[in-house]
């Protein structure tokens, strides 16, 4: 397979994925709820004849192109999920849901999926090998991935490699983050209930503050990182939530404050949830109050298989010789596609989209987000090719 195919092809069809992609962003959906999304893309891999199964983790969507060979199987996961936020982007293709948005590229990631789903079909007489299309549900923090596991995703067939990619508004179009090894953090939902004892704000010595006590225990949290791990060593630990009483002149009994906490596993994260526990606990028995440490994990960090993600970046040189490609980008978002690779190696790849000189490089995760379409084709023809060259063994 001449691999300029597959860029010229995807090139082809930029008109219709960037259209997809305007499509998806005008009706967002939440996690779990991407049932219109989930429907498209039902549609689209119906219609290239494709085995499909829907339904899977409530709204996901596996898609079965069976090539020449039946093994190897790489596994190719595109997330659909929108967030919470209302748009800000004034976009002609602004979202038509009121306090919903496409605001992480998700939409993108689906569009490009077909995409690539096209491109591989229409090649698939010389296709050595399987490929698993996935379209995921929940990625925002409801681990739409472990629920897909759960289901079955790994199995019949199961996958020999697992590919995914984010659009990266962190960087411009032309640069590629393939690392070997930890790529993007874990996570874990941080909640720490405060009691004290309520009163009279006029009489503060008759009650025990737990406000007080909590505006203590954040600040003292600034020191699990900086104070406890080596300053070569990586993590965060943030508050982002404090809750407590609802009048003005009366002290409450509790306060509830939440937040995250990611690290890359291991040693590191033994450390910080340790010290989290110790310093919320000792700060408010100072203060008079009793604390309460509660810690969900949610996903655990994405390692890059480092012999696959070596042999992609010199891929990737190959594809487009004139991208930046970055062997050093690591995150500390998480991301739950690391369900998916704990046991099957994966790779998964940044690709940057943004253009500051159209204005398209508003953060992930905000109002103003949006990215440069022109990277649309190009990420599906580098997921196509990277596949294609997995299966050959390249």
């Amino acid at each position: 397979m001449n691999i300029s195919q597959f860029i010229t092809e995807s090139e082809a069809l930029a008109e219709e994925i960037v259209a997809q992609r305007r499509d998806f962003h005008r009706h967002p959906e939440l996690g779990f709820q991407e049932h219109r999304t989930a429907g498209v893309v039902a549609d689209a891999m119906n219609g290239l004849g494709l085995k499909v199964r829907t339904g899977v983790a409530e709204t996901g969507v596996i898609a079965l192109l069976e090539g020449k060979r039946p093994n190897p199987t790489i596994l190719l996961r595109f997330d659909m999920d929108a967030l919470p936020i209302q748009e800000e982007t004034g976009a002609s293709y602004t979202s038509t849901v009121d306090g919903v948005m496409h605001a992480c590229g998700h939409d993108g990631h689906t569009a490009i999926g077909m995409t690539v789903a096209k491109l591989l079909h229409s090649h698939r007489q010389d296709l050595p090998g399987t490929i698993k299309f996935v379209f995921q549900p929940a990625e925002e923090g409801l681990n739409g991935a472990e629920r897909m596991v759960e289901e079955g995703v790994l199995l019949d067939p199961v996958p020999d490699y697992t590919l995914s990619m984010h659009l990266w508004n962190d960087k411009p179009v032309g640069w590629i983050g393939i690392t070997p090894g930890p790529a993007m953090a874990g996570s874990e939902r941080l909640e720490i209930e405060i009691t004290g004892r309520g009163g009279h704000a006029a009489s503060p010595h008759q009650a025990v503050d737990p406000v007080l006590a909590a505006a203590q225990v954040i600040c003292a949290l600034q020191s699990v990182v900086s104070r406890n791990l080596d300053p070569c060593q990586a993590a965060v630990v943030s508050v982002t939530q404090v809750r407590a009483g609802d009048a003005f002149n009366v002290i409450p009994s509790k306060a509830l404050l939440k937040g995250t906490i990611r690290t890359f596993g291991g040693e590191v994260r033994d450390l910080v949830l340790q010290r989290v526990k110790e310093i919320a606990g000792g700060v408010a028995q100072a203060m008079g109050c009793e604390a309460q440490v509660k810690v969900e994990r949610l996903t655990p960090p994405v390692v890059n298989n480092r012999a696959l993600a070596t042999k992609l970046q010199s891929l990737v040189k190959r594809v487009y010789p004139e991208t930046t490609v970055d062997t050093e980008e690591v995150a500390m978002g998480s991301e739950d596609m690391a369900f998916m690779m704990e046991d099957i190696p994966g790779c998964y790849m940044f690709v940057g989209s943004s253009n500051p000189a159209k204005g398209l490089d508003a953060s992930h995760h905000n109002p103003h987000f949006d990215f440069d379409e022109v990277v649309l084709p190009r990420a599906a023809a580098l997921m196509a090719v990277s596949a294609w060259m997995l299966l050959e063994g390249d």
